[in-house]
């Protein structure tokens, strides 16, 4: 039956199921729409909104273009490109290899969200390269992979558990400090992961094809080194050349970074954010490179799958700014908490959050819409407010199977299109909707 219904969501979103700047652009038209007829914004003010919106997301689409570029480089490193292979070559089977991409990346992303979607992704790849020959299904292979980011927001990096366990935060005068007792490491957070975590792998691996024709295996031409490497003694180099190729520089500008990540956690007691992320990687991509002259071939390797990001996350700010500025977001939000009792308002939460993640798939940017909504709706019927959060925080992470927001990464990576994932995407999300559902309402 899994086989069967991975199928037929697979044949429709071929069919179905554009670009991913393609369905960014009919977001934003689709959103543009309802600010107009649901909210009775001006078509100028909805104009206003989008312009003023398309920029806001400058940082973090660096950051992410930073998360993808560092941690391609770093995976074409010797010792992690060894490392890679290790993990890769646990998988004997098909069956098996489906299985460890989503355990490796429910892990690694309950760990951190950015760590787990770049490191999976690359191990995707070398356990497809490893298993060439041997009838995997490649876009099956990465949709696992990326099926596992579904726990990223009850992992140790979840935005809301955080922000909301953080002195200082916006709803602190109403909520006050929210300990992680109550979100992350609370039954509503640990039970569904565990759950996923021992059942997710499964779904997605029984939706293998049996049939030889339905069976895509990876490109190898598209992951190969096409270059014929052409060394020079020191003699025969010019003064540019022997400092393209020396470790002096390397060294040093990384024994500063190591130095500057020793104060970061240690001394100035910083936590693991995107961009300390991103100077990890980079400094241990320099280093590990060893030459100026590899790293550089490696960051050109790298940028190569970055132009998603670049070319489609204004898009999305677009989105968020017409979603919030118009308050059709607010208007999902206080729909669900207006027939919601304290047992059914987190069941709510989450659902409403799935929708709101399709316009606003960013979960700092989605509590900041939803947050006070759905916490001044728990304090008026006595719901528990972390519980809430709790719902915010697993919906917001839900509908990223049918979201290409976070999957343009991994789908840069991989060389695939959405339309090559969504299918398979689509029973994780099914399947996770049904688990965290009724757990929501039972624990």
């Amino acid at each position: 039956m899994l086989r069967a219904l991975g199928n037929s969501f697979t044949k429709f979103a071929k069919k179905w199921i554009p670009d991913a700047l393609i369905f960014a652009m009919i977001l934003t038209l689709l959103t543009f729409i309802l600010g107009m007829t649901v909210q009775k914004e001006s078509f100028m003010n909805m104009v206003k909104y989008m312009g003023d919106g398309f920029w806001s997301l400058l940082k973090f689409a660096m950051q992410m273009v930073l998360v993808l570029m560092t941690g391609h480089i770093l995976a074409q490193t010797k010792p992690m490109n060894a490392i890679l292979k290790a993990i890769a070559k646990l998988a004997k089977t098909p069956f098996q290899a489906i299985l460890l991409a989503t355990i490796v990346m429910i892990l690694s992303s309950y760990l951190n969200w950015g760590f787990g979607l770049i490191f999976t992704s690359l191990l995707a790849i070398e356990i497809a390269k490893n298993m060439k020959g041997k009838k995997l299904h490649y876009p099956l292979l990465v949709a696992a992979a990326y099926s596992g980011f579904l726990v990223w927001h009850v992992g140790l990096s979840g935005s809301i558990p955080l922000l909301i366990n953080t002195k200082g935060h916006f709803l602190e005068n109403k909520i006050g400090i929210i300990p992680l007792s109550q979100t992350i490491f609370s039954p509503v957070g640990y039970i569904p992961f565990l759950i996923l975590l021992f059942t997710l792998p499964f779904i997605m691996a029984g939706m293998h094809p049996k049939k030889e024709e339905e069976i895509i295996e990876i490109n190898l031409d598209k992951f190969e080194e096409n270059e014929p490497v052409v060394k020079k003694t020191k003699s025969q180099m010019t003064p540019a050349e022997k400092m393209e190729n020396s470790p002096v520089l390397p060294i040093a500008i990384s024994a500063l970074g190591i130095i500057f990540i020793f104060y970061h956690f240690f001394v100035k007691k910083g936590s693991l954010d995107l961009n300390i992320l991103n100077f990890i990687f980079l400094m241990l991509g320099i280093l590990l490179h060893w030459t100026p002259k590899n790293f550089i071939k490696a960051a050109k390797e790298a940028s190569k799958a970055v132009w998603g990001i670049v070319i489609q996350f204004p898009f999305y700010a677009a989105i968020m700014g017409m979603m919030t500025h118009s308050g059709l977001a607010a208007t999902i939000a206080n729909w669900f908490a207006s027939f919601s009792t304290p047992r059914t308002l987190p069941l709510f939460a989450y659902w409403s959050a799935g929708i709101i993640n399709v316009f606003v798939p960013s979960g700092g940017g989605q509590w900041a819409v939803q947050g006070p909504i759905m916490t001044e709706a728990a304090l008026k019927i006595g719901a528990p407010v972390a519980k809430v959060a709790m719902g915010v925080a697993w919906g917001d992470a839900w509908t990223n199977m049918i979201q290409p927001f976070w999957a343009l990464p991994l789908l840069a990576i991989a060389d695939l299109d959405i339309r090559d994932i969504m299918g398979y995407c689509v029973m994780a999300l099914l399947w996770s909707g049904i688990i965290t559902s009724l757990l929501l309402l039972i624990i």
